[in-house]
């Protein structure tokens, strides 16, 4: 998986997914990251990449030229074929589990982040990005999203986590939260692990843990599991 982020930020985003399990991704080549920084095409002598509304209003919006040369630099690389392009914006579709497992199947993701009060809609629609929200708010910029959807899609990525099984067996997999999990020791201030874990008997343990799931789910996410009892017969 190649990731091109188009941003003012750059250090930002390098900063953030050269950690942890990423981070090991990256050193590993398993995944591979280009952030390219919007103002080295501004084309002035003074880096700007932003200009007053026109019809006026508050804030200041990233021009149309600067992203579409910056857009370019990268598709001359990556190319078209097997290339996501999404844009950052509350007005797009929500960001969840199913949508980070069909992303996981790409080769290449770009991502554009805004700033200030927003890009110039006619290179949004030159470059007729996918629109993505991560929730119903606003954030500063598109980097923390971009951030959080690299993160959500690495770890589906063959190589990315120690264990294939980690990436089964968590929350959202099979449209379920995850059940609780418990390390040494076995007792911590007079609370025991339940001792079905500790039992060695693995279908026990797989029949506790979708118990656990289930129950978890019905009272944190009853829209979830709903959707689940649709689809599943129990």
């Amino acid at each position: 998986m190649n990731y091109y982020v188009m941003t003012l930020f750059p250090e930002m985003v390098q900063n953030a997914m050269n950690e942890s399990i990423t981070g090991r991704a990256i050193k590993n080549n398993i995944i591979s990251l280009e952030t390219v920084n919007i103002r080295d095409f501004a084309g002035n002598r003074y880096n700007q990449v932003d200009d007053y509304i026109y019809g006026g209003g508050s804030g200041m919006l990233m021009q149309p030229g600067p992203v579409w040369r910056a857009y370019q630099s990268i598709i001359k690389k990556a190319g078209k074929n097997k290339t996501r392009v999404l844009y950052m914006s509350p007005q797009g579709r929500t960001f969840d589990q199913s949508y980070a497992r069909a992303l996981s199947h790409n080769e290449n993701i770009i991502f554009l982040c805004g700033h200030y009060e927003g890009i110039d809609e006619r290179v949004i629609e030159m470059i007729n990005p996918a629109e993505v929200s991560i929730g119903d708010f606003v954030l500063t910029g598109g980097e923390l999203p971009a951030i959080t959807i690299m993160d959500a899609v690495s770890r589906l990525i063959p190589g990315v986590l120690g264990s294939d099984d980690s990436a089964v067996y968590e929350s959202f997999y099979d449209g379920l939260l995850e059940y609780p999990q418990y390390t040494r020791p076995a007792e911590f201030k007079g609370r025991s692990v339940p001792d079905v874990l500790l039992s060695g008997n693995h279908k026990l343990i797989e029949k506790w843990r979708l118990e656990k799931s289930l129950e978890r789910t019905r009272v944190r996410r009853p829209d979830l599991y709903e959707q689940y009892l649709k689809n599943h017969t129990i």
